[in-house]
Order: C-alpha cells, then sequence, then structure tokens
C-alpha cells in the first residue's frame, strides 16, 4: 500500500514533534535534578560572566574582581570572580530591572575597565533564565588597530566561516545534482543539528558525543525524508518547479516546529562557549577553532574521496551526469538518492553544530544561513562538489572582508554581489559545465 505524499509529510513531522518533545523533557528533567542536587532555588535569577583583560600580548582572566547586582527592590548580592574570570550571583526573582556594577577598585593594578564601557549594565527580567553580562577591561587595542592590521584577523575568519558553510552547501550540491532539486528546507537541517546537538548537551552528554549522535540522527531524518516523502512525489512526475514550491512549504512546518520546542531563545551549549584565545602572528584563535576546522576538513575531503574511489560514490556521479542513462546500466537509482539525502542531511546537521558555537542556536539559524549556501553552490557551479567548497570559501571570506569597509549588519549582501558578479561572466558557475538548455 503507497502513503500519500501529504499523509508522509504529516508523520514526519509527527515524529519530529515526539523527537522533539522528549529531547524537551529529558532537557527539563535533567535540569531540576541539578537544581536540587545543588540545593538551589529555582525561583531565583543567576547572572554570569567573565571578566578577562584584553591588551596588546593577549587575553588575560581576572580574578577577584567584585560583582554586585541590585534587584528591583534595591536588595544587593555580590560574588567575586574566580581565578579562572568567571563569575556567579543568584538573585531572588523579580520582574523588572536588575543593575550589575563591577567594583572597579577591586581589579588588580594596571587593569582597567576600557574606556567608553558600560558599569553599571542594566538588564530586564522577565522570567528565571540565567542572564550573562560582559564588562569589556584592556586598553581597547581594537580601537586604533589600522585597517591593514585587521586583514589577517579578517580573512581567517572568513575561511573559518566559508570552512564551516562548505558542509552545508556540499550537502545541498549533492542533493541538487542528483535529483535537480532545490532544497530550501536545507537550512532547516543546519537547525536541526544545532537543537539537537543542544539538547542532549543539557543533559550532561558531552557536547562532542552530541553533536555524533545529533549528525546521525539527521542522517536518518534525510533518510526518511527522501524515502517517504520525496520519493512518492518523484514517482508521481512532479515537476522540479512544484517540488522546488513543496519544499518552500517544508521549510516554514519545520521552522514553525522548530520555534514551537524553543520558545523563539537563542540558547549556548553548555560547554566550550568562552574558550581560551591564543596568538599566532597578528592571527587570535581557539583550541575549539581548530578542532572545528579539523572536523569540517575530514568530512569534505572524506565525501570527494568517497565520491571518486567507492562503488557508491561512482554511481552517485553516474546518477548525476545522467540518472536515466544510469538506471539502464543497472544502477538503483532511489538508493542512491535516497544515499544522497542521508548524507547531505548529515553534512548539513554537522554545519549546525558548528555553526551553534560562534553564532549560538536559534530556531532559524540555518534559514538564515540558507542564502550563503546558496550562493556559495550558484558562484562554485550547481552540482559541482569542489565548486562548492570553493564557492564557500570564496563567499565566506568576503563576508568578512567586507566588515572591513562596510557595517557588519551589511556584509551579506557581499555574497550577493560575488553572486552577480561571478554569473554575468560565467553563468555555470567557478567549475560548472556550460549546458545547453531546450
Amino acid at each position: 500500500m503507497r502513503l500519500r505524499p501529504a499523509l508522509c509529510l504529516v508523520l514526519l513531522v509527527v515524529a519530529l514533534f515526539g523527537a522533539g518533545s522528549t529531547a524537551v523533557a529529558a532537557a527539563s528533567a535533567v535540569g531540576t535534578a541539578a537544581l536540587t542536587a545543588r540545593g538551589d532555588d529555582p525561583e531565583t535569577v543567576k547572572v554570569t560572566g567573565k571578566l578577562v583583560n584584553r591588551d596588546d600580548t593577549g587575553s588575560t582572566p581576572v580574578g577577584g574582581g567584585k560583582v554586585t547586582v541590585t534587584g528591583a527592590s534595591g536588595a544587593e548580592y555580590s560574588a567575586t570572580s574566580r581565578p579562572d574570570g568567571a563569575f556567579s550571583v543568584e538573585v531572588p526573582f523579580e520582574v523588572g530591572p536588575l543593575s550589575i556594577e563591577l567594583d572597579e577598585r577591586s581589579l588588580p593594578d594596571g587593569v582597567t575597565l576600557r574606556e567608553g564601557g558600560r558599569n553599571p549594565i542594566t538588564r530586564t527580567v522577565s522570567g528565571t533564565l540565567p542572564l550573562t553580562v560582559t564588562f569589556v577591561l584592556g586598553k581597547g587595542d581594537r580601537q586604533t588597530m589600522s585597517w591593514a592590521d585587521q586583514i589577517p584577523q579578517s580573512l581567517f575568519n572568513g575561511l573559518y566561516f566559508g570552512l564551516i558553510i562548505s558542509l552545508g552547501a556540499l550537502g545541498l550540491s549533492l542533493i541538487f545534482a542528483t535529483t535537480r532539486l532545490t532544497n530550501f528546507a536545507h537550512g532547516e537541517m543546519v537547525t536541526f543539528g544545532a537543537l539537537v546537538t543542544y539538547a542532549l548537551n543539557v543533559t550532561g552528554i558531552d557536547i562532542w558525543l552530541a553533536g555524533l549522535l545529533a549528525a546521525g540522527l539527521a542522517g536518518v531524518f534525510g533518510f526518511a525524508q527522501d524515502r517517504f516523502f520525496w520519493r512518492p512525489i518523484r514517482r508521481r512526475g512532479t515537476g522540479v518547479l512544484a517540488m522546488m514550491i513543496i519544499s518552500i512549504g517544508v521549510q516554514f512546518i519545520l521552522r514553525n516546529v522548530y520555534q514551537f520546542f524553543t520558545g523563539g531563545r537563542t540558547e549556548t551549549y553548555r560547554q566550550y562557549t568562552t574558550p581560551e584565545g591564543h596568538r599566532l602572528g597578528p592571527i587570535t584563535y581557539s583550541v575549539r577553532d581548530v578542532v572545528c576546522v579539523a572536523i569540517a576538513l575530514v568530512l569534505v575531503v572524506g565525501v570527494t574521496i568517497a565520491l571518486r574511489r567507492t562503488r557508491l560514490g561512482r554511481a552517485t556521479r553516474a546518477v548525476a551526469d545522467n540518472a536515466a542513462l544510469a538506471a539502464t546500466t543497472g544502477i538503483n537509482v532511489n538508493r542512491v538518492i535516497t544515499t544522497v539525502w542521508s548524507v547531505g542531511a548529515l553534512l548539513a546537521a554537522t554545519c549546525g553544530l558548528l555553526l551553534g558555537f560562534s553564532q549560538a542556536v536559534k530556531f532559524d539559524l540555518g534559514a538564515l544561513q540558507l542564502l550563503v549556501m546558496f550562493a556559495a553552490i550558484t558562484v562554485g557551479g550547481l552540482g559541482s562538489v569542489w565548486g562548492a567548497v570553493l564557492g564557500s570559501l570564496l563567499v565566506g571570506t568576503l563576508i568578512e572582508m567586507s566588515t572591513l569597509v562596510i557595517p557588519s549588519e551589511l556584509k551579506m549582501a557581499a555574497a550577493l554581489f560575488l553572486l552577480i558578479g561571478v554569473l554575468l561572466v560565467r553563468p555555470q558557475g567557478l567549475l560548472g559545465r556550460a549546458q545547453r538548455i531546450g
């Protein structure tokens, strides 16, 4: 008995609701247990932060700094920063403003609040979620850096961002190459990876193990999407344009499901959110950045080698070139496409996991990066694996470098300018092949 595509979509959404509710319930249970074990009052608000002195020599944690929080009723609560610079103050929950003040007299000799830095900081309390505040300490060397001095760091940031985005773009390119579908719901798989990683991490699972489990679940979700939804639609002979419009509908469904469970809040992982910075010449990096780059490189190189050296990879390239001809040679086209959907979802989820470190976790995380991924695969060449990687690196680098001359709020527009420029000169993309249409 064949299931109708609409019914399959309903079943997928119900399954996603069930998985999400289970993860959220588990996270809530563990969070409550942790509060009980520590003896904390759940009707309190925790104000946290970290004192770090930044100057020409790098970043140094500041211990012994006194932070005072004044509640809405006027009561004061204080704490002193630990040797690693972190501090935490718990105040009774009261709806209204909180005033968080750093006692500058408690800072070590030579450490001062940066000129123009806010002190005290006022935050409005509307719930019992933790509040994070940042006091900017140091001489403010960034204000004195010349345009040329910022180029190395911006270049590093651009290559880093481009490499992470290449994971999502690579999956999007593989799906397009084998199905000719421009999948607008691909960004929601990026969000899926970040949200599931967060849900598992808050239950106490190590962040990297949580990410591995999230990638595996995303692979299963990608398999289910194609096997029970997209394959029946293809079997009915639905056109590519109609399928693209359907993917837009799936995108909005999934995004609203995510928003339902997260409440539209922005969350952060429980580990490696504020790593210690290291300097290599004019570039500042962290060990977390190195690990993220290593993961992205392993996946990108692994997928490209698999496409060249394995039987499944050669079958995938054959389907991408001509699905009908590949079927006549004995290749199971549907099985290849379903595998590509699984791999593409896994890559997208890993992209979301890594983006969650630098951009936090939110229900529309992937949607905000979808335009960048589309620009990357178009610039590199639609359907080209190496084109997706090259396009991502170029787009990511241009986005970060553009902040040297334009406001950071407009940096995403740089990707569109690059896209327009490449299409005017080479419509098939940098590594794409020119083809006759019609």
